[in-house]
């Protein structure tokens, strides 16, 4: 998972938010009972699912050519080094969700210190949530398009068929039962930071926490407005073989990487500045506050993901991905990083 620490806020040095003083109003967190029999099943269905994935990057990293057909740009030499490394990567990034569903169900992960679980799940929830929304409506799109050939600037298929239905889906069992496992473990640890309703919230949520949002929520707009122009069809900004590629699914995604930025951007705003206006005053505390969470782990996460990818060297300049892109998927981060700060600075605000 990204590497980018967590704004330290006060409170959660101490390893447990259930430590932070809360109002006499505020019911005491549920004591930590023992993994249940469903937490123990839902462990091993999220490890199998990261098994087939570990296996084919593994496998590539030996130099198999499983699944990668003749002709790919994946078996170019020039790459050759930079693919090794990315997948290394990738393998220590899936084997993570390993680590974060054993301490979600074992009883030693009771104990473990929030900061070091609660950005790795911020950064898993922004990484594979895309993905879950991403590749359904991918296949939605296809089914009424025209299936879309995966292949490299030459023509040739990038990968086999197989490969993208068995790495997306094992991702998304992950997502799923990822996030299941912490929404029960966060429920009995910190569930007292999220009941209530947004009328019940204070109207100073601090200067830190508004201008984190406010700056977040302006540097967002740049993303949502080049990811919406290409969602509209123009190229302006692409790198030369993604134009040569481009389908309605790739539209379609494009859209829904602005919607994702703009309702990370809501939810934030939402819990920061807790509006009066009727409309919101009976809106449950977790729904914002679940938006604003992923959201902004998307926005963040796929910003830094993006960022890093277009590091690796490319032989081939119609794969260079140009400034316009570069500068949208930077501004991606640093506008999701100050969203999150703003998530963390509301959780520290809500027991205080």
């Amino acid at each position: 998972m990204p590497t980018q620490e967590v704004p330290k806020v006060r409170g959660w040095q101490s390893g447990d938010m259930s430590q932070i003083s809360r109002p006499p109003s505020s019911p005491a967190p549920a004591r930590l009972r023992e993994p249940s029999r469903a937490s123990q099943v839902l462990l091993v269905i999220a490890i199998a699912s990261c098994l087939p994935y570990l296996a084919l990057k593994i496998a590539w990293i030996a130099g198999s050519r499983i699944g990668i057909p003749s002709g790919s740009s994946l078996l170019d030499e020039g790459t050759r080094v930079a693919l090794i490394s990315v997948n290394a990567l990738t393998v220590l990034m899936d084997a993570a969700v390993i680590v974060l569903a054993l301490v979600l169900t074992q009883a030693w992960g009771r104990r473990t210190p929030a900061p070091l679980l609660v950005f790795p799940m911020w950064a898993a929830t922004g990484l594979l949530t895309p993905i879950m929304a991403g590749f359904p409506v991918q296949l939605a799109v296809g089914i009424f398009s025209g299936p879309a050939e995966k292949s490299s600037s030459n023509g040739d298929p990038f990968l086999d068929d197989w490969v993208f239905g068995i790495v997306y889906g094992g991702f998304i069992v992950q997502g799923l039962t990822l996030g299941i496992l912490f929404v029960r473990y966060a429920r009995q640890r910190w569930g007292h930071v999220w009941q209530g309703r947004m009328g019940e919230l204070p109207r100073d949520e601090g200067r830190a926490a508004r201008t984190a949002a406010v700056a977040g929520a302006l540097l967002a707009l740049v993303p949502i407005a080049v990811h919406l122009m290409w969602a509209a069809g123009s190229n302006s900004g692409l790198p030369q073989q993604r134009i040569d590629e481009r389908t309605a699914e790739f539209n379609a995604l494009e859209f829904l990487s602005a919607a994702t930025a703009a309702v990370a951007v809501a939810g934030v705003l939402l819990l920061v500045f807790a509006p009066r206006a009727t409309t919101f005053l009976r809106l449950p505390v977790k729904v914002p506050l679940a938006v604003a969470w992923a959201g902004s782990g998307a926005v963040g996460c796929w910003g830094a993901w993006m960022s890093f990818a277009a590091l690796i060297p490319q032989d081939d300049p119609a794969k260079q991905p140009p400034s316009l892109m570069v500068t949208t998927n930077a501004l991606s981060l640093v506008a999701g990083l100050l969203l999150a700060y703003g998530v963390a600075s509301f959780l520290r605000r809500r027991t205080s």
